[in-house]
């Protein structure tokens, strides 16, 4: 058996030098790209909801509160009297997620009023994106995992909504129903 060799050449004097020269190089390149990039972009929230008014499809309320009509619903808005079933998703300015829920209940009267404001616009079957501003969400207080002085950014789908009225009705009649059972109706259990 036979090996056969391959000769190496050797590396030339200085070129990993130059190597390394290259490399970092590249390095403040791309380093002074990304600052480059940075420059003029100024991440304070009146500066972005100020840029965010002017895109597309956007639509600033007199309150300040900036929404998108991603998907219309049907039928009637919710008034503040309602408690609204809704999916949600909650994020600050930089993606990061502070809350999200596919299906919770809440009262339109009981949540940040840019929330409540937004909520009051959709119809049900509707999604939207809101972006709340610091004096519409919680202001300069800072919110579990979110800081003081924040946009928050919610993609919001309105699945339902029922007056509280016809919620406590419900719930008596359920109080009712559960009153009249006879004692040990309930499911029964296998053996």
């Amino acid at each position: 058996m036979s090996t056969t060799a391959v000769p190496l050449r050797p590396i030339a004097k200085g070129s990993l030098t130059r190597l390394w020269i290259g490399v970092a190089a590249v390095a403040l390149a791309a380093g002074g790209l990304a600052w480059a990039g940075q420059q003029g972009v100024d991440p304070s929230p009146s500066a972005f909801l100020t840029q965010n008014s002017h895109a597309s499809g956007v639509v600033t309320t007199e309150s300040g509160l900036q929404y998108k009509i991603l998907s219309e619903g049907t039928g009637a808005s919710p008034t503040p009297a309602d408690v609204a079933l809704v999916g949600y998703k909650g994020t600050l300015l930089d993606g990061t997620v502070f809350d999200e829920n596919p299906q919770a209940p809440m009262p339109i009267d009981g949540v940040v009023p840019g929330f409540s404001e937004g909520l009051q616009k959709m119809k049900k079957g509707g999604k939207y994106r809101l972006w709340i501003p610091p004096q519409l969400g919680y202001g300069d207080q800072v919110a579990g995992p979110i800081p003081a002085g924040s946009v928050l950014v919610f993609d919001v789908e309105l699945h339902d909504f029922k007056s509280k009225a016809e919620l406590m009705q419900l719930q008596q009649q359920m109080q009712q129903q559960q009153g009249a059972m006879p004692q040990g109706a309930g499911p029964q259990q296998g053996n």
